[in-house]
């Protein structure tokens, strides 16, 4: 399994509270956005959570991060098998771009804009108002983890195990984002 990591696969410091990740994903447009919002097809990347579309609405995350990867690796400790997250979409437009708090609204809030390039879809994330650095490791290796599984999904590859890859990627991310 290649567990090598392409430079512009991290995620990077924008503002000082907020990271952006960016990957290419292969077309078209609206299988990538399919794989935001509905539910099952979100849980076998990142959490389950039936969203209505349209701005204002709430909705839940539900993550199962063990369920992801075959096999999982080893979950650390600080960390349970599901973890349940209230949020509320800011901006609907598909399959454009996808907005929500996150955490409610006391956790900042995220971004997902789609543009399609040729055959394939230049995903853009942005997680905004991140309270300090720990949160920004976190953040960067959760989303940078889920987008490789993301990958993996949608060109019929297999994705590392979900733990040992976030546990990695949390130790890179440490060096990579300044004290």
């Amino acid at each position: 399994m290649n567990t090598a990591v392409a430079e512009t696969d991290y995620a990077v410091l924008i503002a000082s509270d907020t990271v952006r990740i960016e990957r290419l994903l292969p077309g078209p447009i609206e299988r990538v956005w399919a794989h935001l919002t509905d539910s099952d097809l979100r849980r076998k990347w990142l959490a389950s959570g039936d969203m209505q579309p349209q701005a204002g609405t709430s909705f839940e995350l539900v993550w199962h991060n063990d369920e992801l990867t075959d096999p999982p690796g080893a979950r650390p400790s600080g960390f349970e098998s599901e973890h349940r997250m209230q949020s509320r979409i800011t901006e609907f437009d598909p399959p454009r771009k996808l907005a929500f708090t996150w955490n409610g609204s006391s956790g900042g809030d995220v971004s997902i804009e789609l543009e399609p390039k040729g055959d394939a879809v230049l995903l853009t994330l942005i997680h905004r108002q991140l309270r300090n650095r720990d949160g920004m490791l976190m953040v960067g290796a959760g989303w940078h983890m889920h987008l490789d599984i993301l990958v993996a999904r949608l060109t019929g590859g297999k994705p590392a195990p979900f733990w040992d890859g976030w546990s990695r990627l949390r130790t890179e991310y440490g060096r990579r984002i300044p004290a």
